[in-house]
């Protein structure tokens, strides 16, 4: 029964925190001239049309990596035209960056909530820290409900931030390239990125790296989030 609520947590963390990524996308684009996830309804903080169109991503992946680590990744996507993202490659890459920002955001209001409960003495900081456990709460009932949530929000959604921003195709990261290169020059790298086979390619060395790399980089996260304690 424990794994069971767990795993339900952690799906309603993901489906909302990959849902308010996918909006954020979508929201981006209708802003900035590309209008096509709007027309799909992907402008909208509703999990069902983002479900709808990644079923694959958004419910198989999530409950399989949880069965099998303890912990989920998963995506959802928002449909673009990409003739518009090769006439204006800056705005693409703003509208990249727009999925990980809302990550961000989630991220920094999950910390927010756990110094909010650590000030008011209701959390304090647990002697090891897991994925799903990163604050614990005094006592049992709703403080302990909450910290489960922060904790689980405040993981995922650094998990999601970090595996978008690997600079790989097709992940947010190589879309948000363009922003540091020449007009010419971005839109020679997207229409070459745009292959299938390097979507496939990327996919399977972030997967590969992004152990190595996301380790570090929780870890900088818990220590900033518990300045002076050290966690290693």
């Amino acid at each position: 029964m424990p794994m069971i609520a767990d795993g339900v947590l952690w799906y309603a963390v993901f489906l909302f925190s990959t849902t308010c990524h996918e909006a954020a996308h979508a929201f981006a684009a209708m802003k900035l001239g590309d209008l096509t996830a709007y027309h799909g309804g992907q402008v909208t903080l509703d999990p069902i049309p983002h479900i709808r169109r990644e079923p694959f991503g958004t419910v198989v992946v999530p409950v399989v990596s949880f069965l099998v680590g303890g912990w989920m990744i998963g995506w959802a996507s928002a449909p673009y035209d990409p003739a518009w993202a090769l006439r204006y490659p800056k705005r693409s890459a703003v509208m990249a960056l727009a999925g990980p920002t809302a990550n961000l955001i989630l991220i920094l209001l999950s910390a927010a909530g756990i110094q909010f409960g650590l000030s008011l003495g209701a959390f304090y900081p647990p002697e090891s820290i897991t994925f799903g456990h990163v604050t614990t709460a005094i006592a049992d009932g709703i403080p302990s409900h909450f910290a489960s949530i922060l904790s689980v929000m405040f993981t995922l959604n650094l998990i999601l931030l970090v595996f978008n921003l690997l600079p790989l195709p097709p992940l947010d990261g190589s879309g948000a390239l363009p922003l540091l290169m020449s007009d010419h020059m971005a839109e020679r790298y997207m229409a070459f990125t745009r292959r299938g086979a390097f979507a496939l390619i990327g996919i399977i060395v972030a997967w590969r790296v992004f152990g190595d790399v996301f380790r570090p980089i929780h870890l900088l996260a818990i220590n900033l989030l518990y300045p002076g304690l050290g966690y290693q």
